[in-house]
């Protein structure tokens, strides 16, 4: 009992807590529809309304105008009644001889209640007759000289159509048939009216009885009205608060909440539209969860229970979408440095993502390289101590092969520049698994202020960078592969097959810059007898020093590439044949001196070279190769050991290359 006033009191703050939310809701539909919506229940009985209000003027104006016809009927009847006894009564009077006295008479019928005045008046005939008569017999007005000249009565209401008086003008008409004959004592035709009589009767009690029964009618409409609106209220009240709470509901499902369930209120038609809904809602919630359940394990991310369910799950879904729409693209790309500059773009564009860093790991040589930086291809860190370069075990994620999370823990990796802490920022470093191992690092740097905006892209970030994993992965694949087949794998040297794709580039080159470039072909004298007598893994040994030597003699802009077998080319960039000479006799002598170490012994070895200068012996590059070789084997001819330029005579007359 002491607990009552407190659970009405938490019921009546229910109630108003809902009523403020149904009209928060309300308004808010209102705001979306232009501030333009009625409620229904408004608009039913505002409608039963006007038609009860219609229905009360027509009723009000059908009952006067009834009670008025009625009352003229009646008036008619009476008035007709009381002419025809003042008839008979003047008949007797002037059979009997009294007809002098009829004033007395007339002064007496006047003076009945229900009769305002009482009149005779005498026609042409009768005047002409017996004289003017009685003065109320010569009070003759409009009405009275049409009746004596048509012989029709007149009934009427005087002042109008509201008028107060009900006048009748009834003519006594000449006949020889009946009780009395007429033509006995007038001088008259068949049909003549000898007079008239005129008797006006008050209308004001009619009136009063009439406006009363209207009234009365009103009043019994308008209770009726009162009844029907109540009770059409209570009939309509289950559809508003169901569509309210649809309304509601609604609402919130476009928010993402589809929580709201509607109350059902019966077991028509609202009640099951009530039911339908709910389990709609239910529905809608168990398989956008479950989407959502499904989407977060794609992300691999936990949902945000407390997020909005339709918009988290729209959005994570067009997030997924884009993925696989940048997963399209980077496999039409050529090389992972278009892949690479595609992650760029898209952690630009897709998560305004201004400072990020993207690694490249070479796992055989435990170092690392800059691939981007600021969406800037670059070579040198950035936000990083350079020796994650160097030393790839440095950096915390090459290490460990897990994430490294710096937006809470700023002091997590070592590596992290520390100037860029001081200012604020905080990193997200992620690895790119390729075949177990880490194979790229995308390193995420934000200020403090934005971490959530990071935290929250994080799930898609991995998503993109899982697309792409295989795709670098393949893709430094098949670059490893194509630089391999450029290599010689004796020497590590180029070989021809590169010479024949990067021609073009070497000739563009020289053009471009209008310096000359010239090209060595050597050869190692009398080669054949070291395989022949100390086998061929005496004659690799030579090979790969001699590579060694020609790395050592040769500026890092220069191509060095094994041209087959024992030959070698050398093409010197940017050097033309003088300065080229001077090369060549310096790597000549160095070959003449070097002692090569093998099994049983030493080895001494020297080399014959043959050299030719673009453009300045032949416009084609292939051509000028060609006499780099005549030279060669000129100086071979020559008595080996020696450097031997190009000659035009060197080349027979009409000869092709």
């Amino acid at each position: 009992m002491i607990l009552d006033p407190l659970v009405r009191l938490l019921r009546r703050l229910r109630a108003a807590g809902h009523g403020l939310r149904r009209a928060r809701v309300r308004r808010a539909v209102a705001r979306r529809h232009g501030g333009r919506i009625v409620r229904l229940q408004t608009k039913t009985q505002l409608a039963l309304l006007v038609v009860m209000l219609i229905m009360t003027l027509v009723i009000g104006i059908s009952s006067m105008a009834l009670l008025r016809d009625f009352s003229m009927r009646s008036a008619a009847e009476h008035t007709r009644t009381a002419a025809e006894m003042i008839r008979v009564a003047l008949t007797e009077a002037m059979l009997n001889g009294t007809i002098d006295r009829r004033t007395s008479l007339l002064q007496r019928l006047g003076e009945v209640h229900s009769l305002e005045e009482v009149r005779v008046v005498r026609g042409p005939l009768v005047i002409q007759q017996y004289g003017e008569g009685l003065p109320l017999e010569t009070r003759v007005d409009r009405i009275d000289r049409r009746v004596l000249a048509t012989g029709t009565p007149y009934f009427g209401v005087t002042g109008g159509l509201w008028g107060s008086e009900f006048r009748a003008t009834i003519p006594y008409v000449a006949e020889e048939q009946g009780d009395v004959n007429c033509m006995a004592c007038h001088v008259a035709p068949e049909g003549a009216a000898l007079g008239a009589v005129t008797l006006t009767a008050s209308m004001d009690h009619m009136k009063a009885l009439g406006i009363a029964t209207a009234l009365l009618l009103v009043l019994i409409v308008g209770f009726f009205a009162a009844l029907s609106m109540y009770f059409l209220g209570r009939l309509l009240r289950p559809l508003v608060e169901t569509t309210a709470e649809i309304q509601e509901a609604a609402s919130r499902a476009a928010e993402g909440d589809f929580s709201q369930r509607v109350k059902r209120r019966g077991n028509d038609e609202i009640g099951l539209i009530a039911t339908d809904f709910n389990h709609m809602s239910r529905s809608i919630t168990a398989k956008l969860s479950e989407i959502r359940g499904h989407v977060a394990q794609l992300v691999q991310a936990l949902p945000d229970p407390r997020g909005n369910l339709l918009n988290d799950t729209a959005d994570t879904v067009s997030g997924l979408v884009r993925v696989a729409q940048f997963k399209q693209a980077i496999e039409e790309d050529q090389s992972t440095e278009e892949v690479v500059l595609r992650i760029g773009e898209v952690l630009r564009q897709e998560f305004a993502l201004e400072h990020f860093s993207i690694y490249a790991v070479d796992r055989e040589r435990k170092t690392m390289r800059v691939a981007l930086v600021d969406g800037v291809p670059a070579e040198t860190v950035r936000w990083c101590s350079p020796d994650i370069l160097e030393t790839c075990t440095t950096c915390r994620v090459v290490r460990t092969g897990h994430l490294i999370d710096g937006l809470e823990q700023p002091g997590l990796c070592r590596a992290f520049d520390g100037q860029a802490l001081e200012a604020g920022m905080r990193y997200l470093c992620i690895p790119v698994i390729q075949s177990g191992g880490v194979g790229n690092v995308v390193q995420l740097v934000i200020p403090a202020g934005e971490v959530h905006r990071l935290r929250a892209a994080r799930p898609l970030v991995g998503a993109y960078l899982r697309e792409a994993a295989p795709l670098l992965q393949a893709k430094a694949l098949m670059a490893s592969l194509r630089e391999s087949s450029l290599n010689d794998a004796l020497t590590g040297l180029r070989n021809r097959r590169f010479l024949e794709e990067y021609s073009a580039t070497l000739v563009a080159q020289s053009r471009r810059r209008q310096r000359p470039m010239t090209l060595m072909m050597l050869d190692l004298d009398y080669f054949k007898t070291v395989n022949d007598t100390h086998g061929h893994d005496v004659g690799d040994q030579i090979l790969r020093e001699l590579a060694g030597i020609l790395r050592a003699h040769l500026r890092e802009s220069d191509l060095v590439l094994r041209y087959g077998g024992e030959e070698f080319l050398v093409i010197l960039v940017d050097t033309g044949a003088d300065a080229a000479m001077e090369v060549a006799e310096k790597i000549r002598g160095a070959v003449e001196q070097t002692v090569f170490k093998v099994s049983g012994g030493e080895l001494r070895k020297t080399l014959s070279v043959g050299l030719a200068e673009y453009p300045g012996d032949a416009q084609a590059f292939w051509q000028v190769l060609k006499y780099a070789d005549v030279a060669l084997y000129a100086a071979k001819e020559r008595g080996r050991n020696r450097v031997v330029r190009f000659e035009a005579q060197m080349w027979p007359s009409g000869g092709e290359y």
